[in-house]
């Protein structure tokens, strides 16, 4: 199983860029997971945000070629963590294509991006920044492949 995670910008938290960088070492050992930044828009106000959100679509277009992508958004379905594992899984055995996930910016994701996903999760009802979603994901990706793999996971 081959993965990719992709976001704007880099993580500013440095807390929070190491427990990305910690589950990223975790998921490397069971999957090979790679984290793209894409660049981000800056320097513009947030009065207009569609316009940074489609700059950062086209930056993050940059990177998604025949994935099977899987957008993150806050009206996406929702999964227990072992549906995840199972979904994770089929996906990556029926695809046979890159697993992709997109993470947006502190505006979300343009809705081009959107259209293109062939699948929109959400991570829960409640709102997350976009640095802590980005942990939140790595976390359960990693808790998916030792569901998958069949190795004990913490609870």
């Amino acid at each position: 199983m081959k993965l990719k995670v992709i976001w704007p910008g880099r993580t500013r938290n440095s807390e929070i860029r190491g427990i990305e960088e910690y589950y990223l070492k975790k998921i490397n050992q069971l999957a090979k997971c790679l984290i793209i930044r894409s660049k981000e828009a800056k320097g513009i106000d947030e009065r207009f945000a569609a316009r940074i959100k489609e700059i950062e679509a086209i930056e993050l277009e940059k990177h998604l070629k025949d994935d099977y992508i899987i957008c993150l958004f806050d009206k996406g379905k929702e999964m227990t963590s072992l549906e995840f594992a199972r979904f994770l899984e089929k996906v990556a055995l029926n695809s046979g294509r890159v697993v992709t996930f997109v993470v947006g910016g502190f505006l979300g994701l343009d809705e081009r991006i959107l259209k293109r996903a062939d699948f929109i999760l959400s991570l829960s009802r409640m709102t997350f920044s976009h640095e802590l979603s980005r942990v939140i994901l790595l976390e359960q990706v990693y808790r998916s492949l030792a569901i998958i793999k069949g190795r004990q996971y913490a609870k």
